[in-house]
């Protein structure tokens, strides 16, 4: 079948990586990606059951508070993964990088997915929760550079914003699957047999990635750039820090709109819905749904608009400022008006606004970076902006939400985050390269 990933592939990348190869790669790298970031992401779906098995306690809102805590845990652990991995990418090869990704979150998933609840084991379930979750960041904290980076390197210059969209839709991928097996599960099982044992199957769904991704990569015929390695292999992090702090500084801070809405709002919802504003879960579930799935059409058509736009920057302002002024009327909707209709409209809308400007968002920090130091600098930059500021998104929510009995102290944890990244974006130095 001709797809438009297909047609796009026909020119030829720049190490002469045949249009068929380069789709296998860009399907292999985006299937798996969305695999890792699914086992890892599930998580935030269903914190409320989690956090009733392995924090009980007399007041539901500390036990989603730890639950969202423990979410948040696993993002520590992304830069370590990002600087590790992704210089070892930069040093020795892509590939080699992606399979130890691969068999780093497949160990942390199982420990959440097999784990006994605390009435079993006692103190000993969160414990084992928490490691689960911090060998999850640490390999999606590199794989995420690593798998980009390759897609961007292989695609012809004219089409990188085409083909870095499709990864991103990849990883738009795994929330949607999350939220639709949330929704499958809370119409199909018994609320109590859902909350006991029904929220584990995600987890154990999410183990297929070993095989998954064993399957594809292994028959990815690998480029160059796959086994290129830096001029100065042991100072690929030290380049970083000397040469191009400025720029991973900025890249970090522009991540910021993209991850504290997703995680505040997207990931967020079913329990937001379900312990805030006191909706059935189902309207969670559907908004988390929605907004994934914008999260896998919008980037591939955002990035051909990248690609056909003089310069990348205006539209990573636009849709970042945007963001910062539509947040508060979001979530005064989402307070105040209780139907679903509303809440989709306006979860729906933040998040086009952020998968339009994420391919272009991507594309300036890659292009930024000098090949030896890429996949590193962009792993690190979006580690880092993940766990300072999306990896905490749930936790500062909810104690805000708990502290002020206010829905929409929400806001002022979100809006500032993007007025920072519009300030950011609007100090990057552009650097488009042109094939």
């Amino acid at each position: 079948m001709y797809t438009p990933l297909a047609a796009a592939c026909d020119q030829p990348a720049a190490d002469g990586q045949s249009g068929h190869g380069l789709a296998k790669i860009i399907f292999a790298t985006s299937l798996v990606s969305g695999l890792e970031l699914f086992d890892f992401t599930v998580f935030g779906f269903f914190a409320v059951m989690i956090g009733d098995q392995f924090f009980p306690s007399t007041d539901p809102m500390t036990s989603l508070l730890l639950a969202v805590g423990t979410f948040g845990v696993g993002f520590f652990m992304r830069p370590l993964g990002a600087m590790l991995i992704g210089a070892y990418a930069d040093r020795g090869g892509r590939r080699a990088a992606f399979n130890a990704t691969i068999w780093l979150t497949s160990l942390g998933t199982a420990a959440v997915a097999l784990c006994p609840p605390f009435a079993t084991i006692g103190v000993a379930a969160p414990v084992i929760l928490v490691a689960g979750r911090l060998l999850q960041g640490f390999a999606v904290g590199g794989d995420i550079g690593v798998a980009t980076t390759l897609t961007m390197e292989l695609a012809p210059a004219s089409r990188r914003g085409y083909m870095v969209g499709w990864q991103l839709s990849g990883q738009g991928g795994a929330a949607l699957l999350g939220a639709s097996l949330g929704m499958l599960l809370t119409h199909t099982m018994p609320p109590a047999a859902l909350a006991s044992w029904g929220w584990r199957i995600p987890f154990l769904i999410g183990l297929l990635i070993v095989p998954a991704g064993m399957y594809f990569r292994r028959r990815l015929h690998a480029p160059a750039v796959m086994h290129r390695a830096g001029d100065r292999a042991q100072g690929t992090l030290a380049e970083l820090c000397r040469e191009h702090r400025r720029t991973v500084a900025l890249a970090t801070l522009m991540m910021l709109w993209r991850t504290v809405p997703v995680y505040a709002i997207v990931f967020y919802m079913p329990s937001y819905m379900t312990r805030v504003v006191h909706l059935p879960a189902i309207v969670g579930f559907s908004s988390s749904a929605l907004s994934a799935l914008l999260l896998v059409i919008i980037p591939p058509l955002s990035g051909l608009l990248a690609d056909r736009l003089p310069r990348r920057r205006p539209l990573v302002l636009a849709t970042s400022g945007l963001t910062a002024l539509l947040v508060y009327p979001v979530f005064l909707l989402m307070a105040h008006m209780h139907g679903a209709w509303p809440i989709l409209l306006g979860v729906g809308l933040i998040t086009a606004l952020i998968a339009l400007g994420a391919s272009a968002n991507t594309l300036l920090v890659l292009e930024a970076l000098p090949v030896r130091v890429r996949a590193s600098g962009l792993a690190i930059s979006y580690a880092l902006g993940v766990a300072l500021f999306g990896g905490t998104a749930q936790f500062i929510v909810t104690g805000l939400v708990k502290w002020t009995g206010d829905p929409m102290s929400a806001v002022w944890y979100i809006a500032p985050s993007c007025v920072a990244s519009f300030c950011a974006a609007a100090l990057f130095k552009e650097r488009r390269e042109e094939g």
